[in-house]
């Protein structure tokens, strides 16, 4: 293996350093929450110690020690209120928060390379808060020890007397550590964890085995032989000790005796390192002779065996046999996981697309042979590409749940600044969301949330004046309907005031003084650029302030937003999106000679034309008679501006989108088809209710329809005139 080869590796390592960190954050972040208002839940507690557990130990296996030293503080802290030795009380609630983010700030040093020194003057200042809350001095944690300080010494000093040590080292935890073959492999630093003791006390002796070490020419890079006997003074108690190698647990032996250990303990442990091998047990013995270990009297060497200083060349056959011992002691829970770099998955995606169109071009070629043979066997490869497309979206699907976890630490922060009370309630986090459209999404929803929090909400002696419990109630809601998925946010608050929505209208010239404007396209009139009817903008938010860039950053996920209020009971925002924007399951039409794509979840039923539709051809919308209801229509070629055709039989598509039904009249019908959605060019982007193209089999392009914008279109007075013929 090369140093490139090398250095790829620990790229790697620390780029999953870097990703499990961010995931440790969020569960301790989630767990510091949850303990405020569970303060007795010590399962929860248990959690956000083990979390930050985990970030601290991982850091020290990379030498980020700015993490260590900062997070073994909030650690601390932690394991006295584990302990029962503290209290949760606001101020420790607060500091293990700010805290957390400190974790955050020191883990983007690392991300980035770059350190900053307020970042160290607020580790610093935050460390000196911890220990005041946990009792101990407020002097400055001593820093973990550097590489060059950890480094292991290959043999005891033969120089020197063994008994005279034995003074310097009473009261000191003996550790016995025998390294896995597979511990390297699998991303463990034996040298990190001596590091990280030093943290923990004062190492006094280690001595590293060798006599696993095979030949030059027998020796396995990526395996490794080492093996530790150490000395520790230290003040900790077994659990933190033992919490050092929580991660090597796996791929290594790990032996502890503690300070008041006698010589059974240490026999015992002789017997379970060496058996009844007497060549073994003599260099070990000698060994813990040299470290001032309480050893057995009868079996202490009275000198070092040859042995103990000259290390084995031959490596033991059952060594060999162990290499594969540790995966196999593994469960099966650490593999239900891979991560995956997301251009990979990307590309994946794509190449899944174009599969899906070379998949309908052969099953063209084969409906044109007539063979049934190969009319069959297109139609298995079919089934096969479809289900592959399902699979491969699936993979970029994660919980909504997720996104909205983060505002709850939002919630919590805003509503003290604003001295609120506010109670979050989060449903559906387990509908699941394209992962391209969750970031895109997760400003929108700050915004709308901050909005609710600032101007929605009212304080707790207004929500009692006007009859209102104290606690505000904010939710965040997510469900899927109709192929889409919708997300709610709603409060109980002040709600929307319309009168004041149609001053500012009329005050900026959005609207006439005479316009009569129903409740939704008052409320439509929030989105207008810079609209606001607060009256004072704050750092939080303003209702309306930035509003139309919510609603841009929606429709750029082919989406669509509204709102829906009562003055004085609370406003909800409803956002409708698509579930992907990759692949979708389509409905193939025609009109004159362009073919147009549905979203098959759209579909309800398909009918001959109306007799309203045919005696009105000139119009392009309407309204018909579907079995006693009356649902409008809207004419795709009158729409589109494509000259008259001489079908000879059209047809209605009754489409329906969240609770609204609406009729499209189509030349053709050509049935289901999968559709791989492409951007359309920029110079088409004034097209209305479009959301993109696809290519067909036959290598002509289709265009995919826009049900929101479609809808909208239906219903505005604009598209009532028969003449309007001019393409939107």
């Amino acid at each position: 293996m090369n140093r490139d080869d090398d250095a790829e590796i620990l790229a790697a390592a620390r780029a999953g350093f870097l990703d499990e960190a961010n995931d440790m954050l969020a569960q301790f972040e989630q767990a510091l929450l949850v303990m405020e208002t569970a303060p007795d839940d010590a399962e929860n507690l248990n959690a956000a110690f083990r979390a930050a557990h985990t970030i601290k130990g991982t850091a020290g296996m990379f030498g980020c020690e700015a993490v260590v030293t900062f997070t073994h503080e909030v650690e601390t802290l932690l394991e006295q209120l584990r302990s029962g030795k503290l209290g949760i009380t606001d101020a420790i609630a607060a500091a293990l928060l700010e805290g957390r983010d400190q974790m955050e700030a020191l883990i983007g040093e690392v991300r980035s390379g770059i350190n900053s020194p307020d970042v160290k003057v607020r580790s610093e200042e935050l460390g000196q808060v911890l220990r005041k809350l946990y009792g101990a001095p407020s002097a400055a944690a001593p820093e973990a020890p550097s590489p060059a300080q950890a480094a292991v010494d290959t043999g005891p000093d033969t120089a020197s007397p063994a008994r005279p040590a034995a003074a310097s080292t009473a009261g000191a935890w003996h550790l016995s550590l025998r390294f896995g073959p597979d511990a390297l492999r699998d991303g463990m630093d034996p040298l990190a964890f001596l590091r990280y003791l030093r943290t923990l006390g004062e190492v006094l002796h280690v001595h590293t085995l060798t006599e696993d070490v095979p030949a030059l020419e027998r020796l396995d890079a990526e395996n490794c032989h080492l093996g530790l006997e150490l000395r520790l003074r230290s003040d900790r108690n077994r659990k933190a000790i033992e919490d050092v190698f929580e991660f090597a647990r796996e791929v290594a032996s790990i032996e502890i005796l503690d300070p008041q250990a006698g010589p059974a303990d240490y026999e015992a442990l002789l017997d379970r390192r060496c058996g009844q091998d007497e060549e073994a047990r003599a260099r070990l013995l000698w060994i813990w002779v040299s470290q001032g270990a309480n050893l057995p009297v009868r079996e202490a060497p009275a000198e070092a065996p040859a042995a103990a200083v000259t290390p084995k060349i031959e490596r033991r056959a059952e060594t060999r046999d162990r290499r594969s011992s540790g995966k196999e002691r593994r469960s099966a829970d650490e593999h239900r996981f891979v991560k995956v770099r997301a251009d990979k998955l990307d590309h994946l995606i794509d190449l899944i697309g174009e599969l899906v169109i070379a998949g309908s071009g052969a099953q063209m070629v084969a409906n044109h042979e007539g063979s049934p043979a190969f009319l069959e066997a297109t139609q298995r490869v079919a089934d096969l590409v479809q289900a592959t497309r399902d699979g491969a979206l699936a993979l970029r699907m994660v919980p909504v749940g997720e996104t909205f976890a983060r505002f709850q630490r939002v919630v919590r922060d805003t509503s003290k600044a604003l001295t609120k009370e506010i109670e979050l309630t989060v449903t559906g986090g387990d509908t699941e969301l394209d992962k391209s459209m969750v970031e895109v999404l997760a400003d929108p929803l700050m915004h709308l949330v901050r909005n609710s929090l600032d101007h929605g909400i009212e304080r707790p002696e207004e929500r009692e004046e006007s009859g209102k419990s104290r606690t505000g109630h904010l939710g965040l809601n997510a469900y899927h309907e109709a192929g889409s998925i919708v997300i709610e946010v709603s409060d109980d608050g002040r709600g929307l005031r319309r009168e004041r929505i149609v001053n500012k209208a009329i005050e900026r010239g959005l609207i006439s003084p005479e316009a009569q404007l129903t409740d939704a396209e008052v409320w439509r009139l929030i989105f207008a650029p810079g609209f606001s009817t607060a009256d004072k903008v704050t750092d939080l938010s303003g209702r309306g302030v930035g509003m139309d860039v919510v609603k841009r950053n929606i429709e750029s996920l082919r989406g669509q937003i509204s709102l829906v209020s009562t003055e004085g009971h609370g406003t909800t925002t409803q956002i409708r999106l698509p579930l992907t924007l990759a692949m979708i399951d389509g409905f193939l039409t025609m009109v004159g000679s362009v073919h147009y794509v549905l979203p098959l979840a759209v579909v309800s039923e398909c009918i001959d034309l109306p007799t309203e539709c045919r005696d009105a051809p000139e119009r392009i919308c309407g309204t018909f008679d579907l079995r006693g209801e009356v649902l409008p229509y809207l004419d795709l070629a009158r729409f589109y501006g494509v000259e008259n055709t001489e079908a000879r039989r059209r047809s209605l598509i009754v489409v329906r989108d969240g609770s609204v039904r609406m009729g499209l009249v189509v030349d053709k019908l050509l049935g289901e088809h999968q559709t791989v959605i492409k951007p359309l060019a920029g110079i088409f982007r004034h097209l209305k209710a479009l959301a993109g193209s696809t290519i067909l089999g036959s290598g002509d392009v289709a265009l995919v329809l826009d049900m929101q914008g479609l809808v909208a279109a239906a219903t505005q007075a604009s598209y009532r005139s028969p003449r309007a013929a001019t393409p939107h």
